[in-house]
C-alpha cells in the first residue's frame, strides 16, 4: 500500500459522518485524489480542524489499488483564501475553477501546470485581481495542458468576423453553418496572445474583448466536457 505526500488543493468535500469527511483533492504530482478523512472534524486531530474548500496543504494519504476512495492520514493546512467566501464574484469564479479541474482530471493523472494554473486563479481571485482576466489566464492553461489548445490561425480568412467550430478545434470560415458560431477578430487576436506569453492578458485590454474571449473558451469546453454545469451556468450565463 504506496503512501503519498504531496501538496494539494481541496476542490470538493462532503460530510461522511459528524466526524469524517470526504474530500476531491488536486495534487500538484498525483492528479486528482479522493479520499476518506475519518475524525476530519475533531478538534484535535491531524487535519488542522477538517478540509475547507479553496485551500491548500499537505496531505498524506495511503492509496490501495483498485480502492476508490484513499485513507487520508494527515493534512497541513498552508494557505486559505478568506476572500473567496465574502465576495460573490470571486467565489462563482473559484467555484467554476474547482468544477472545471474536477471534470477534466482523473485520478493518478497528474498535471503539474494545471495545479500550478488552479493555485495562480486562486491566489488572483484572493488579492482582488480582474476576475475576466483571471478565469481568462486559468482556462487558457488548463485546455492547453490538456490538448485542447485551440487553432488559432487567421490566414486566408478575411473580414472582422470569423468563427469557431467545436468539430474542426478552431477558427474556420464564417460561412453561417450550425457547426460554428461567430468571433470577432479582435477575440482571436487577443487569444493568439495568450498563445505566446503563456496565458497573460495584456495591461489595459478592454474588458469586453476579455470577456468574449472567456465566453469562447467556456463554449469550447462545454462541446469538450459534452455538458454545461452549474458553475459554468453561473460564472458565464446559460
Amino acid at each position: 500500500m504506496p503512501t503519498i505526500r504531496d501538496d494539494a488543493i481541496c476542490v470538493r468535500h462532503w460530510d461522511f459522518s459528524e466526524t469524517s469527511q470526504t474530500v476531491s483533492l488536486l495534487l500538484r504530482d498525483h492528479g486528482m485524489l479522493r479520499g476518506l478523512a475519518k475524525g476530519a472534524r475533531r478538534e484535535r486531530g491531524s487535519f488542522s480542524g477538517g478540509f475547507d474548500l479553496f485551500t491548500r496543504g499537505e496531505i498524506v494519504a495511503i492509496v490501495k489499488p483498485g480502492k476508490e476512495l484513499a485513507t487520508l492520514t494527515e493534512w497541513s493546512l498552508n494557505e486559505t483564501f478568506p476572500i473567496l467566501r465574502r465576495s460573490a464574484e470571486a467565489n462563482r469564479a473559484a467555484w467554476y475553477v474547482a468544477d472545471l479541474v474536477g471534470r477534466f482530471l482523473h485520478q493518478s493523472d497528474p498535471h503539474p501546470v494545471t495545479w500550478e494554473a488552479t493555485l495562480s486563479a486562486l491566489r488572483r481571485l484572493e488579492a482582488g485581481d480582474p476576475v475576466g482576466s483571471t478565469i481568462l489566464t486559468f482556462q487558457w492553461r488548463v485546455l492547453c495542458d490538456m490538448g485542447y489548445r485551440p487553432r488559432l490561425d487567421l490566414d486566408g480568412i478575411d473580414g472582422e468576423t470569423v468563427a469557431f467550430s467545436s468539430e474542426s478545434g478552431g477558427i474556420v470560415p464564417d460561412t453561417g453553418g450550425g457547426d460554428r458560431w461567430r468571433v470577432r477578430r479582435g477575440t482571436v487576436e487577443l487569444l493568439a496572445h495568450l498563445d505566446h506569453e503563456d496565458g497573460s492578458v495584456p495591461s489595459g485590454t478592454d474588458a469586453s474583448t476579455v470577456e468574449r474571449a472567456s465566453r469562447l473558451l467556456a463554449t469550447w469546453t462545454r462541446d469538450l466536457l459534452g455538458v454545461e454545469s452549474v458553475p459554468m451556468r453561473l460564472m458565464f450565463g446559460s
